[in-house]
């Protein structure tokens, strides 16, 4: 391979890193299983995590050998949060989900093909689901985040994205082209999308999408928890919540947008 053709190659990889070890913080993760997550060479994710340990943007805990990400990465991430963190506008709408269903809701920005879990608020039904966290990523149609945000996407993109995405491998059958089709076309129709238990059996999720500036969904808004509180008869009131909050959170964020 050229030299050319290796800087390219290497930030990608660099940046599959730094993904990998944000998904399982606060805990940490060792080479060995970024490494797998991310379908890296352990040496090369070894040699790479010691090139950014010593830049600061990832750190090593010296007792358990777990990765972090690192002090740098905080400073760079502080420096950027006026121009791109939008948490702020969405605590609010995320709170009152909260505790008007009392189910976890969650607030999700897309990036790439991938969403990422940005804050999360518990309700008072003592049974919670833990598929999210703040910090976790998905591919696009597997969380209903992901699964709403691919929904409002144009038609030609949806098709780009299945055809290159390979969610079976990972994600099961159902997961297929066909089956996120048929998933699509049912968000679409009713404008929130459901996941029923395809993550984990029993944990349920919903979602509305949260559109910018230019009307492209970069955002959903979400909830999860047992299957028995998203029984059939009160799925159409938390879609409809979920719509009118994110109807809420789109106009905020694109009153305050540049």
């Amino acid at each position: 391979m050229s030299k050319s053709a290796q800087g390219p190659e290497v930030v990608s990889r660099v940046g599959d890193l730094l993904r990998g070890v944000a998904a399982h913080e606060p805990h940490g993760v060792s080479t060995t299983d970024v490494a797998r997550d991310i379908a890296m060479a352990r040496p090369t994710a070894h040699r790479l995590l010691t090139s950014l340990a010593r830049e600061g943007l990832v750190d090593r805990d010296n007792g358990t050998g777990a990765w972090h990400l690192g002090p740098e990465l905080y400073l760079l991430g502080a420096t950027a949060s006026p121009r791109y963190d939008v948490r702020d506008p969405a605590r609010e709408v995320v709170h009152d989900l909260a505790a008007g269903t009392g189910e976890s809701a969650f607030f999700s920005a897309r990036r790439g093909d991938e969403t990422v879990c940005l804050l999360r608020e518990d309700g008072s039904f003592p049974l919670r689901s833990h598929v999210l966290h703040e910090g976790i990523r998905f591919p696009l149609g597997v969380a209903s985040a992901g699964l709403v945000i691919l929904a409002h996407l144009p038609e030609r993109e949806q098709e780009a994205y299945l055809a290159r995405a390979d969610l079976t491998s990972t994600w099961g059958e159902l997961h297929s082209a066909d089956g996120l089709r048929d998933r699509v076309a049912e968000t679409r129709r009713v404008g929130y999308a459901t996941n029923p238990g395809l993550i984990v059996e029993g944990s349920w999720g919903m979602a509305a999408a949260v559109f910018d500036g230019a009307g492209a969904p970069a955002w959903a808004l979400s909830l999860t928890g047992v299957e028995s509180r998203f029984r059939e008869d009160r799925r159409p009131e938390l879609g409809r919540l979920l719509l009118d909050q994110a109807h809420r959170l789109t106009r905020s964020l694109q009153a305050s947008g540049p």
